[in-house]
C-alpha cells in the first residue's frame, strides 16, 4: 500500500486577496514551484476579494506547495487591511483536503491534520480543524468556524470553545486563522439574477439551503456583485449526487420567478467532477451517445454556464496536466 505522502489528492485552498492580480500570481508561483504538483484552476472574484485555487498530485507534494503558499500569504496579505463580500478567517481562509483516486476519506484526515499541525507550528499560525477532520462536532460546519469572521474571531479566539485545534490562542498578527478540513468533492456555483437586488438574492438563498428546509447538501448566501451589476445567490454544493446542478439551478429559478425575475447566467467556481456535468446533459436530453465534449456543451447551455471551458471538468484538466507534464 503507497505511503500516505504519495496518496493522491486534491486540494482547494481559498485565499483572502482577488483585487491584487500581480499579489494572486506571486501566491500561484509558490503553488506551483513545487515538483509533482499540477495546478488546474485559479479564480479570483474582485467582489468577494477572494481567490481560489485548485490543486492535485501526491499529498506530500501538496502538502509541501501548501505550506508555500501558506508563507507567500502571510508575507502578502494583511487581514487588517481586508475587505469583501465573502467571509473569511484569514489570509490563507480555508485550505480542504478531497480524496482522489484510491485515497479512503480516513487517509485524507489524517493528511489534512498533519498538514494543520505542520502550518501552525511553523508559522504560529492558529489552525481550526473542519468538515471531517473536525475533532469537535461544532466544528464539522465551515461557517461555524467562522462565526463572526476575522473581526469576531479575533476577539473570541483565546475563549473557552473558541481556541483553535493547533497553534496560539491569538490571531497571527497579519494573517489571522485558517480553517483545515477533509471532505468530498465540493462545488463552488453561483447564480447570478437578473436583477440588483440584494435582498432578494439572499431571501432565495435563504430558502433554497439545506439549513432553511431547502435543498439538501447546499449551503447558499446572497450578494451584490459590483462588477456585473448584479445580485447573485453563492452556492457550495456538497454532494451532487444527493442535489445535482440541474436540480439547483430550476429551484433558484422557479424562487426568482416568484418575483418575476429571470436568470442571467451561472458560473462555477474552480472545476467540478466530469460525472456532475454529465448527470446535467442526461437531463437536458442530450444525445447520450454523443462524444464527451458535446455532452459538456449541452450541460453548459442547460446552466447558461458564462466562460465555460471542458477543462472544468476536474478529470479532463487533471489528463491535460499530466500530458503537458509528460511533453
Amino acid at each position: 500500500m503507497p505511503e500516505l505522502a504519495d496518496r493522491l489528492v486534491e486540494s482547494v485552498p481559498n485565499v483572502s486577496e482577488g483585487r491584487r492580480l500581480d499579489t494572486v500570481e506571486r501566491l500561484a508561483t509558490a503553488i506551483s514551484a513545487v515538483p509533482e504538483v499540477h495546478l488546474l484552476d485559479q479564480t479570483s472574484d474582485a467582489s468577494h476579494n477572494r481567490s481560489v485555487f485548485t490543486v492535485a498530485g501526491p499529498a506530500g507534494a501538496v502538502s509541501d506547495a501548501l505550506e508555500r503558499l501558506v508563507g507567500a500569504a502571510i508575507d502578502e496579505i494583511d487581514m487588517n487591511e481586508h475587505s469583501g463580500e465573502h467571509p473569511r478567517i484569514g489570509a490563507v481562509d480555508v485550505i480542504p483536503f478531497v480524496p482522489l483516486g484510491e485515497t479512503s476519506m480516513d487517509e485524507t484526515v489524517e493528511i489534512a491534520s498533519a498538514f494543520g499541525e505542520r502550518i501552525a507550528t511553523r508559522f504560529d499560525l492558529p489552525v481550526y480543524l473542519y468538515a471531517q477532520a473536525a475533532r469537535r462536532s461544532e466544528r464539522v460546519k465551515l461557517a461555524d468556524v467562522r462565526r463572526g469572521q476575522y473581526e469576531g474571531l479575533k476577539s473570541e479566539i483565546s475563549q473557552r470553545g473558541r481556541e483553535p485545534d493547533f497553534g496560539p490562542t491569538r490571531m497571527h498578527p497579519s494573517a489571522g486563522a485558517v480553517a483545515v478540513g477533509a471532505r468530498p468533492f465540493l462545488i463552488a456555483y453561483n447564480i447570478n439574477l437578473e436583477s440588483p437586488d440584494k435582498e432578494l438574492a439572499i431571501r432565495i438563498a435563504r430558502r433554497i439551503r439545506e439549513s432553511g428546509g431547502g435543498l439538501p447538501k447546499v449551503q447558499a448566501n446572497g450578494f451584490f456583485i459590483e462588477e456585473l451589476g448584479r445580485a447573485q445567490v453563492s452556492m457550495n454544493v456538497l454532494d451532487f449526487r444527493t442535489t445535482p446542478l440541474w436540480r439547483v439551478w430550476e429551484t433558484v429559478r422557479a424562487e426568482a420567478a416568484e418575483d418575476a425575475i429571470e436568470l442571467a447566467e451561472s458560473e462555477l467556481i474552480g472545476l467540478a467532477p466530469l460525472a456532475a456535468f454529465l448527470d446535467v446533459a442526461d437531463h437536458a436530453d442530450a444525445p447520450p451517445d454523443g462524444t464527451t465534449d458535446e455532452r459538456l456543451a449541452a450541460a453548459a447551455r442547460f446552466l447558461q454556464l458564462r466562460d465555460f471551458s471542458p477543462l472544468q471538468a476536474l478529470e479532463l484538466r487533471l489528463d491535460a496536466a499530466r500530458a503537458g507534464a509528460a511533453e
